[in-house]
């Protein structure tokens, strides 16, 4: 596990989560390393959020953590959606480039 995974997930426990993956996805991407990740968060916390807003608080708790990324796949639930489907979704492989790239 990489020092960034390690500092995402310290930040992430101020969710109190009963669940919590975060895996870095950078070898799926052309952007290099540690750019990519990939978050399954369940927590109470949620409860009651729609999915901007539980997007918007998982931002807040990683603060400046987020200008280290390039990308974060945000999969979020509370324990009863957890208990429902108890997996997240598989990443989509990657499509290359950007409307930046030349």
């Amino acid at each position: 596990m990489t020092a960034k995974i390690e500092r995402i997930k310290t930040a992430l426990a101020a969710l109190e989560p009963r669940y919590l993956e975060v895996l870095d996805e950078s070898h799926m991407h052309s952007r290099g390393l540690e750019t990519h990740y990939k978050a399954v968060i369940v927590s109470p916390q949620f409860a009651g959020l729609g999915v901007v807003k539980r997007h918007q608080k998982v931002y807040a708790t990683l603060g400046e953590l987020m200008g280290q990324m390039h990308a974060l796949a945000l999969h979020t639930y509370t324990p009863e959606e957890w208990a429902e489907r108890g997996i997240a979704p598989e990443s989509p492989l990657c499509a290359g480039g950007s409307k930046h790239d030349h």
